[in-house]
């Protein structure tokens, strides 16, 4: 009986989700806000760090802290690139020792990012473009990139606890 109540209400289901999905579409406004916060933390993050801890891995197999830092940016390159359709900037990955260098790998990459999530075009959020992740719809790869740098930024948080140091706190 339950299962014949529940077969009418599919198609329901299925043309509400549709409508809400439509009008969940974020504009670039609101990306380019949350990635504004996003930038802010994590340069502050990677600004907490002394320069002498750079270096400093809680476990053999983890990356080191610049290594982390240097990753998040790295990465904040591929995806932006890929909602340009184009390739990163080729721009040489600091020595993860030297902290003035990776703070500003860091933040050319939020800078690059800042000036193309802004310009982006409703055909630019829904079209599949290629990120680090694979093939997704470009506000999938906004949110993808937003993940990525809060999953590994929330990693750099614990180096720092792990060397006594209370992590900025949260921006928005």
């Amino acid at each position: 009986m339950k299962s014949r109540l529940l077969v009418p209400t599919l198609p329901l289901a299925f043309l509400l989700s549709s409508i809400c999905a439509l009008g969940a579409l974020a504009s670039t406004t609101e990306y380019s806000q949350h990635f504004g916060a996003l930038h802010k933390l994590s340069v502050a993050v990677a600004e907490a760090m002394p320069a002498e801890q750079y270096a400093f891995r809680p476990d053999p197999a983890s990356m080191t802290f610049g290594e982390l830092m240097s990753h998040i940016a790295a990465t904040n390159f591929s995806f932006c690139a890929g909602l340009q359709d184009s390739v990163a900037p080729q721009t040489p990955t600091p020595a993860d020792k030297d902290k003035v260098a990776v703070v500003n790998y860091l933040s050319s990459s939020f800078e690059y990012c800042a000036t193309i999530i802004p310009n982006l075009t409703e055909e630019q959020l829904t079209k599949v473009h290629n990120s680090p992740d694979g093939r997704l719809p470009g506000q999938e790869v906004l949110l993808a990139m937003f993940v990525h740098v809060a999953h590994h930024r929330g990693q750099a948080e614990i180096y720092l606890r792990d060397k006594g140091i209370k992590p900025p706190s949260y921006m928005v």
